[in-house]
């Protein structure tokens, strides 16, 4: 059985789902959570990705909504 493939948003590299990292939206706020309901953006597990991504505005894009990036979720990365 194939394991489902995302893309990274900051990178755009390819990966096996579980290996990223999954965002959602969450009342206008950025939020990680793998199992969260709605739409998902992916980053790889570096904080180089997760910076870009935010950066570029990628979550806003990915998640067609804004989103607020709160500088905590780096922390994810260390």
């Amino acid at each position: 059985m194939t394991r489902p493939t995302r893309s990274c948003i900051g990178c755009g590299r390819k990966a096996p789902q579980d290996e990223l990292l999954r965002f959602v939206a969450k009342d206008g706020v950025l939020v990680a959570g793998a199992h969260e309901p709605g739409r998902g953006a992916y980053t790889c597990p570096r904080l180089s990705c997760f910076e870009r991504a935010a950066t570029r505005r990628a979550f806003n894009r990915t998640l067609r909504r804004n989103v607020r990036v709160e500088p905590g979720l780096a922390s994810l990365y260390t």
